[in-house]
């Protein structure tokens, strides 16, 4: 064999050496494909329904509060006046009810008795005057027209006494059925003024919906809030979890329920979290195709999963890395 072709498999033995060196040392030290997400919590913003100036603050920026913990007072005096006035509509309202179920006083009562029995005895002196001048109608010895004037007297007479004892009656009965129930349906509207303006007042006292953390606290006593305005943040660390950004064409190896392993920077410690829910993130959030053949547009998907188990250092806005290509190997 010459010494050119000893020479050249030298040489290719060589280069088949190198690349054989070479491809290990790629494997060896080939870069992950890693995704990063960030924690995230249940975050709830106290408020009030009524607008007003803070009195007094009971919390302030990192301070553990439980669920039912006094947050924020405010001042309404408005509210106060307003429930003075419900207040007394609410009792007018009352006596007015009572009255009507109670019906008239006694002395009223008496008087229109009096006055039925004082009309029962005209009814009956008219009666006998009348008696009396209408046989000496018949006998001739008195003229027509005082004849007419005693049956008119008579007549008068019995429409008073029937008026009177109306009168007495409706008396001595009190007040008809629908006098009382609208009686009793204007104090229950009163009653309703009262309970909504006590709500509003107990409103004013702003209480903490859930145990957590006061992020932040976005105004100070004597400021003057809107209704509905936020004025405490409080973190649940208690409920929290990571939001990872993946495009469609990796969201097979994120189905529901997948166990993932990521590594926390922030605690230098590896968490296991589970897949619990995926959507569709905004159009903007689009990877756009550059040729007009041959490709397509590349969404992209948020998808959130949950710490197996409490971890108590675990804080919103930490960074959560995961190895894609860990994924890839065991599907």
């Amino acid at each position: 064999m010459s010494k050119a072709k000893i020479a050249t498999i030298v040489a290719i033995l060589a280069a088949i050496i190198l690349a054989t060196l070479l491809g290990g040392y790629m494997l060896k030290h080939h870069e992950p494909t890693l995704l990063q997400g960030m924690v995230e919590c249940q975050s709830y913003k106290a408020s009030s329904k009524i607008a007003g100036r803070i009195l007094s603050l009971h919390v302030k920026q990192g301070q553990r509060v439980t669920k039912g913990e006094l947050l924020y007072t405010l001042s309404t005096p408005e509210l106060d006046a307003k429930l003075q006035q419900a207040e007394a509509a609410k009792s007018a309202a009352s006596a007015l009810d009572q009255k009507a179920l109670a019906g008239a006083r006694q002395q009223q009562i008496q008087e229109a008795l009096n006055l039925w029995q004082k009309a029962q005895a005209g009814k009956v002196l008219a009666q006998k005057s009348y008696s009396r001048i209408e046989n000496l109608y018949k006998q001739g010895v008195i003229a027509a027209q005082t004849y007419d004037e005693a049956e008119a007297n008579l007549q008068a007479a019995k429409a008073t006494e029937a008026a009177a004892k109306a009168q007495y009656d409706l008396v001595k009965a009190g007040a008809s059925k629908e006098d009382k129930e609208a009686a009793e349906a204007q104090l229950q509207q009163a009653e309703g003024a009262v309970s909504e303006v006590q709500t509003y007042i107990n409103d004013a006292m702003v209480y903490s919906p859930s145990d957590g953390e006061v992020e932040s606290v976005l105004a100070q006593e004597g400021e003057l809030i809107g209704n509905g305005m936020p004025v405490v943040t409080i973190l649940n660390n208690e409920d929290s979890w990571v939001v990872f950004n993946v495009k469609e064409t990796l969201l097979p190896l994120f189905p529901t329920g997948t166990i993932l392993q990521a590594y926390i920077p922030a605690l230098a410690n590896t968490v296991t979290l589970q897949v619990y829910y995926i959507a569709a993130q905004a159009d903007f959030a689009t990877w756009s195709a550059t040729r007009t053949q041959g490709d397509f547009d590349v969404r992209t998907f948020a998808v959130k999963a949950r710490p197996t188990t409490h971890i108590e250092a675990l804080r919103p806005g930490m960074s959560a890395i995961v190895n894609i290509d860990q994924l890839r190997t065991s599907k």
